[in-house]
């Protein structure tokens, strides 16, 4: 059952609409991250369930109440912000203690409640401390203290974890998705970085300039894109987006691509949406992940749809647990993802492996999924 429901939301500064007709909904405990990029409308989002911002249209229901006109204090929402927000002339326990001074909660119960989320986010032993005196991620800490001891019915997370250097966001991260397991409250969390909405989300919601372009679940945003703006901006390294043509393979359909140098590559193209067929001798966008693009042995064998063709190998790019090699397919460079051990020179023609069951296709005009 849903427990926090938006239902055609719209807010508007003046004549500028920043959100236009936003409809989602979340499950209770459930992990909503909200991404996109910069001026999307995900922080005002956030600031409207908060209360913070009034909203223009539409309604947002916190556990069936309607709560689009009620004070942000009536709506047992609690918040935590990417500056942190912290009294500097307070200690840590102060910090965490003062919104419940302000309700009258009793010494001894506020004195538990610390003691209980101390423990959990492991900062006992830094409540007599000032925040000057704290790291980026210990500051953080205390931040999120400051909220969970407000047992609130939704958590809003914007962008906690911006102001951290990579590593720290990585260790931060793993703390979120530990702490949203064990407490199981529901989190709304705001964020530009696809890799934290991929790792910490049930659901998300991608936005572009105030619209809802894709709503589901990790995996259905990252392998079911609806069109070329959700399908680029989810996934690192990005989903290669190709130029194509589809031709005709037999009785089937085939995805030709130009390489450049050299006759086009054909591939044939086993289960593809029915809808495809309409487009044959037409142009679409081809897309495929890095991963659905690698060496033939390194190749899924169970996959449905497996062709292999000859490409030049323009640059090499070790990673690690991976090899990043780029070829020039339709006229852009395409990333494939290799096995760390393969074996690929730059400057060479080497066979990538297309796991075409993987494959998703565009209409250049409109930039939908076809099928």
């Amino acid at each position: 059952m849903s427990f926090l429901e938006i239902d055609n939301l719209e807010k508007s500064f003046g004549a500028t609409k920043i959100l236009k007709g936003v409809s989602l909904e979340i499950e209770e405990g459930g992990f909503l991250v909200l991404v996109g990029p910069s001026g999307c409308g995900k922080s005002t989002l956030l600031n409207t369930i908060a209360g913070l911002e009034p909203i223009t249209g539409g309604e947002i229901r916190i556990a069936g109440r309607r709560v689009n006109d009620l004070h942000p204090s009536k709506r047992d929402i609690a918040m935590v912000f990417q500056s942190y927000a912290l009294y500097p002339n307070m200690t840590v326990g102060q910090n965490i203690a003062f919104g419940m001074e302000i309700r009258g909660v009793p010494k001894a119960e506020r004195d538990k409640a610390i003691a209980n989320v101390a423990g959990l986010l492991q900062i006992g032993h830094l409540l007599d401390r000032k925040p000057s005196q704290l790291s980026g991620g210990q500051r953080q800490r205390v931040a999120m203290g400051r909220a969970l001891v407000r047992n609130p019915q939704v958590f809003l997370f914007d962008e906690p974890l911006s102001n951290l250097d990579a590593k720290l966001r990585i260790d931060m991260r793993t703390e979120i998705k530990r702490l949203h397991q064990r407490m199981k409250t529901t989190i709304v969390y705001v964020t530009h970085d696809q890799i934290e909405a991929m790792t910490l989300a049930t659901k998300i919601a991608v936005l572009k300039d105030g619209i809802l372009q894709q709503f589901g679940t990790p995996a259905e945003i990252y392998n079911n894109p609806v069109n070329m703006f959700v399908a680029d901006f989810m996934g690192s390294p990005a989903m290669n987006l190709v130029p194509a043509t589809i031709g005709a393979n037999g009785n089937g359909l085939s995805i030709d691509l130009d390489r450049g140098n050299g006759a086009p590559i054909s591939l044939p193209l086993a289960g593809a949406p029915a809808s495809l067929a309409a487009y044959q001798g037409k142009k679409v966008v081809f897309g495929i992940r890095p991963e659905a693009l690698t060496d033939p042995d390194g190749a899924d064998r169970n996959a449905s749809a497996l062709a292999s063709a000859d490409c030049h190998i323009e640059v090499v790019e070790p990673a690690g647990s991976d090899t990043f090699a780029v070829t020039n397919l339709g006229g852009k460079g395409v990333v494939a993802r290799l096995r760390a051990d393969a074996n690929i020179q730059a400057g060479t023609t080497a066979p990538l492996a297309f796991n075409l069951s993987k494959a998703v296709f565009f209409d250049p005009a409109t930039e939908a999924r076809i099928g």
